[in-house]
């Protein structure tokens, strides 16, 4: 294994694009995965790891748990302590990284199963959290319109393998696509904060459905909402006006399966 101890070396400088640039990462079809346990699920899914970096300490705690990924990465490096901290961005990072390639998502979206559709969200924090309760709840898969990429390093560590292991369907035309699930005869609701709306625990969703969650400050956008078959609301009580986008999805899609 190379070692590697110049924080400037031409490895590592693109370990930390990758890491942070969104950019990056569309142009070159690669994403970063940090710690022990997103890096071992990255290869119980089957990604291909272009390259892992790991400190001795962290060779010495969890060597068994990445024996996977130390067999079938392309190339690896021992690093130290300090680049680790430049690689990442936690203020305690284990100090193991891989940078994968990014899985072909083919997926089509099932007339008859429940969807969480997700138009702008800007927090990764919030994506990977929402992923992490849709798999739990047993929701089909998440629908990706706009915002931050679930590549982000941020999203992967939150959502905890959750975006590797769900369906994930992106789409440059949400509206579009919208029109025609309700054409398939998919129950399609806009979450919005109005007192006018459908509240959530009145509607029946005895068919295939996709709920939709809009952007964390400015909601759904007008085109989305109208291209829905309903407007729905989660009902509040005391002066709050809205909930946080993640709390939001996580009552819809309990109302959507339950």
């Amino acid at each position: 294994m190379e070692k590697i101890s110049s924080p400037s070396n031409g490895k590592i400088k693109y370990a930390v694009k990758i890491a942070s640039s969104a950019k990056a990462r569309r142009e070159s079809g690669l994403f970063m995965l940090e710690g022990a346990r997103l890096c071992e699920e990255g290869v119980r899914c089957g990604l291909g790891i272009v390259s892992l970096f790991i400190t001795p300490r962290a060779l010495e705690l969890y060597g068994d748990r990445l024996a996977g990924a130390l067999e079938t990465a392309e190339e690896s490096f021992e690093i130290t302590p300090d680049i680790a901290n430049k690689i990442s961005d936690t203020v305690a990072p284990q100090g193991v990284f891989c940078i994968c390639r990014q899985p072909e998502n083919k997926f089509s979206v099932d007339l008859n199963g429940k969807y969480l559709a997700l138009e702008n969200l800007q927090d990764p924090s919030n994506l990977g959290a929402v992923s992490r309760t849709a798999e739990a709840l047993g929701v089909s898969g998440l629908i990706i319109s706009g915002g931050c990429d679930i590549f982000n390093p941020k999203a992967q560590r939150s959502g905890m393998g959750s975006l590797l292991r769900l369906p994930v369907i992106g789409t440059d035309d949400l509206p579009g696509l919208i029109r025609e699930l309700r054409a398939g005869d998919m129950l399609t609701v806009a979450s919005v904060p109005d007192q006018n709306a459908a509240p959530v625990t009145e509607i029946s969703f005895d068919r295939g459905t996709v709920c939709v969650v809009g952007n964390e400050g400015n909601g759904l956008t007008d085109a989305v909402i109208n291209a829905c078959e309903l407007r729905g609301t989660i009902p509040m009580k005391g002066n709050v006006e809205s909930l946080n986008a993640a709390t939001a999805a996580s009552i819809l899609m309990w109302e959507m399966t339950r």
